[in-house]
């Protein structure tokens, strides 16, 4: 069975140190929070490690100091100390400054992890913050192609679930391999003071870790890329089903998507066992193999301390040594998996950054100013795919204040008259002008905001009515949006709900009938005043008493604005200037309502047959191929 178009799969390599140097330019404006939380590990990590250094000074000064041959370095301070305090002379009051030490070593400790740990899930929150202004500012802005072929719930995994993984990537991740790296240093540096030989001997299970780390790193991250596309497809299939809830209840599909949801889960599943997999055999495994090291250490130590060479002090606090040397392995390899994560994920966002915004505004663009409202098309052709053209070499013209309807069987390429219009696409031969200017040479926004357009599908966004009408444009005030409501008689509903226009709107107007939307969506577009109103079936959904008061609105309204209308009922179009005729992507005929009744071609034979006339056997086909 073929896999349904939510399906993604998983990207390509494109080179750990290229992503992650590219990552880390989203941390540039933020590198004080950076530099300080270095600094606080490079003075944090003595305190964390304060344990051996002062077990060893216990044992060899106090505990057993006959196994002691001599005062070196730290431990002659600490005598001093002890005595400065007044606790020294005993070996009580000698353990307990070595215990005040240790104390406040670890309260210190504290206090400069919790500002670090501060520090830098700050600054994770406003990389993250940046990222998703920058993915969100992108998605606006690229061509309505690109998502056409990308379902919502790909795009919200993108601004979602893979920005809270680099997001963990900052806070946790890097910096955690950076700070137990400088610990790292630091254990070393102090197991080689301790003693060089145990130090090599420490070493002999090195190549067993860097085997399992090796092994580690290559399978989780190919589990993890397989884990990223199974979160995008779930996410893909709930909003696609969710947002289609009534359809599917409607012809009683619901087990048959808890089928294929189960699949989609069951397949996630599996891919997060995989990727627990290697986690669950290295952590363990790292630690059998530190085992084996404090093992060598145990045996080697104890048999330098029999023969003198070693103090009992050296070998506890070189066996603390040690296991805190593999602990920071362990936890750098375990951090790399959260980065090997973020990398997956990077990969899935600076590929959508990456993608080309096709449609823009070009260097020099011709002098904005309120359109008059005069549309050419000249030898247009377009195809949204290769060479399979939806508009063949289309062309005409529209005068300012003139109302042009454009009629046609589906996928005649009505809409993408309009849609090309407002440059949603790029034509691929000829040209389109606005007030004899090419479109392709004017600022897209200003463009755009000369028209207004009502859709058959009407979208409304979570809010009240009011701001669902002026778009959160505050020039428009409430007097303008009481005004467009009226003209288009939506206020006669809206006066009815329990607060009026501050009624709030449920996910796209939930609770509202399909005709109410359609008349907020005309209050909508009238608000803003635009120079060209177009009709994509914008009556197609309404009832026929509904249909009349928008008529009535829009007849008055057109007077001064050039209007297109794409519609499938000529009921709707009999009175514009000009019906445009299209048929497989081409201008067969146009004129008036009368004109092409009397040319008894195309247009009168989708007449006949819409309002239920005879047809001859000849126009009968040729109006089957139409509709």
């Amino acid at each position: 069975m073929p896999k349904p178009h939510h399906n993604e799969t998983a990207l390509g390599n494109a080179g750990e140190t290229r992503l992650i140097r590219r990552l880390l330019g989203y941390v540039a404006p933020y590198k004080a929070y950076a530099l300080t939380s270095l600094a606080m590990t490079l003075l944090n990590a003595p305190l964390m490690l304060a344990g051996p250094p002062l077990t060893k000074a216990a044992v060899d000064l106090f505990i057993a100091p006959e196994q002691a041959r001599q005062l070196i370095g730290y431990e002659y301070l600490i005598t001093r100390g002890a005595d400065a305090v007044g606790l020294g002379g005993s070996a009580y009051g000698g353990l307990a400054f070595i215990g005040l030490l240790f104390l406040l070593a670890n309260v210190l400790a504290f206090a400069m992890q919790y500002a670090h740990d501060i520090l830098m899930q700050s600054m994770g929150q406003y990389v993250m913050y940046d990222l998703r202004m920058e993915l969100f500012s992108h998605l606006q802005r690229l061509p309505v192609k690109f998502h056409d072929r990308n379902p919502v719930g790909r795009l919200m995994t993108r601004l979602t679930s893979d920005v809270d993984a680099l997001n963990e990537m900052f806070t946790v991740g890097i910096v955690s391999i950076f700070r137990n790296a400088i610990v790292l240093l630091y254990i070393l540096g102090w197991m080689i003071y301790v003693n060089w030989r145990l130090t090599l001997v420490s070493f002999a299970v090195l190549p067993l870790l860097i085997g399992a780390t090796v092994w580690f790193r290559r399978g989780v991250r190919r589990a993890n890329a397989e884990v990223r596309v199974h979160v995008a497809r779930i996410n893909a299939f709930l909003q696609e089903h969710i947002g289609g809830i009534a359809i599917v209840q409607l012809f009683n599909r619901e087990e048959t998507e808890r089928r294929l949801f189960a699949d989609i889960n069951r397949e996630n599943r599996q891919a997060n066992l995989r990727a627990l997999f290697f986690t669950s055999v290295f952590q363990p495994g790292v630690e059998l193999i530190g085992a084996v090291g404090v093992a060598l250490i145990l045996w080697y130590g104890g048999v330098e301390v029999l023969v003198g060479t070693a103090t009992i002090g050296m070998l506890v606090a070189f066996i603390q040594l040690v296991n805190a040397f593999y602990q920071p392995i362990s936890d750098i390899s375990e951090k790399y998996n959260v980065v090997q994560a973020a990398v997956v994920s990077s990969e899935r966002i600076f590929e959508l950054l990456d993608e080309p915004v096709e449609i823009q505004t070009p260097a020099r663009a011709r002098p904005p100013g309120a359109a008059r409202g005069k549309i050419e098309f000249r030898n247009v052709w377009f195809a949204y795919e290769g060479e399979n053209w939806v508009l063949k070499d289309v062309s005409f013209v529209v005068q300012p204040g003139e109302s042009v309807a454009f009629v046609g069987h589906t996928g005649a390429g009505k809409t993408t008259v309009a849609s090309l219009l407002l440059r949603f696409y790029e034509i691929q031969r000829g040209q389109i002008l606005l007030d004899d200017v090419d479109i392709r040479e004017m600022d897209v926004e200003k463009l755009r905001s000369n028209f207004g357009v009502v859709l058959q599908d009407i979208c409304l966004y979570a809010g009240d009515i009011a701001s669902n009408i002026r778009l959160g444009n505050a020039s428009i005030g409430d007097e303008q949006v009481r005004a467009a409501a009226e003209s288009v008689h939506a206020d006669t509903f809206i006066k009815r709900l329990p607060e009026g226009y501050a009624t709030q709107l449920n996910e796209r107007g939930a609770g509202l009938s399909t005709g109410q939307k359609q008349l907020i969506s005309f209050a909508r577009a009238l608000a803003f005043n635009p120079r060209v109103l177009i009709f994509d079936e914008a009556t197609s959904s309404v009832d026929t008493e509904t249909e009349a008061l928008i008529r009535d609105a829009v007849s008055r309204l057109i007077k001064y604005r050039t209007s297109i209308a794409v519609a499938h009922r000529l009921s709707t179009i009999q009175s514009a200037d000009k019906i445009i005729v299209m048929h497989k992507g081409e201008v067969r005929e146009s004129g008036t309502h009368q004109e092409l009744l009397l040319r008894r071609r195309l247009y009168w034979r989708l007449y006949q047959l819409q309002f239920g006339q005879d047809v001859s056997p000849s126009g009968a086909r040729e109006v089957g191929e139409l509709v």
